[in-house]
């Protein structure tokens, strides 16, 4: 699949040495949100920003000024996706006892089952794209995914964890 990048109707004709490169990255990232979007597809009613805090939350338990910090998105934001999630039964409150001003954000089971079962399908998936790859490519490619996220928590270092 070759596309043209985003906003250059004419593809790339940059001398920029990593023009050709971005374009493909930017190739690969629609398959893959393309993955994102299919695996959630099946669970009801999550969107893919709250799929995202439901797997923050399958990490560690969190205040919502802290879940807010790690999703970069504003605390009142934080709070309407929360409130959907409380509703959703996904996500409980509670106050903790060492600071009663504070309310801890978890999973409920029912959570953790979401982030599990939506986890499961985009493995599923990612395996069906992996095996369509000649076998001798599919080393380069995870060595080059792994060396792509490694750079991007240098750029973003909260990434690693906030990203679904």
């Amino acid at each position: 699949m070759t596309r043209r990048p985003i906003g250059d109707p004419g593809g790339t004709t940059s001398d920029d040495p990593l023009a050709a490169i971005v374009d493909a990255v930017l190739d690969g990232s629609r398959a893959l949100v393309a993955v994102s979007a299919r695996s959630i597809a099946g669970a009801k009613s999550v969107t893919l920003p709250q799929f995202r805090m439901l797997v923050v939350l399958s990490e560690a338990e969190d205040s919502l000024t802290g879940l807010a910090g790690q999703l970069d998105v504003a605390p009142s934001t934080a709070l309407r996706m929360v409130d959907r999630l409380v509703a959703a039964g996904l996500v409980e409150r509670s106050v903790r006892p060492e600071n009663r001003r504070e309310t801890r954000l978890a999973l409920t089971s029912a959570g953790r089952r979401v982030v599990r079962t939506v986890t499961q399908r985009r493995r599923r998936d990612l395996r069906a794209v992996l095996e369509r790859l000649d076998p001798d490519r599919r080393d380069a490619v995870a060595a080059a995914m792994a060396d792509f996220a490694a750079a991007a928590e240098q750029v973003w270092p909260a990434t690693g964890r906030s990203l679904p």
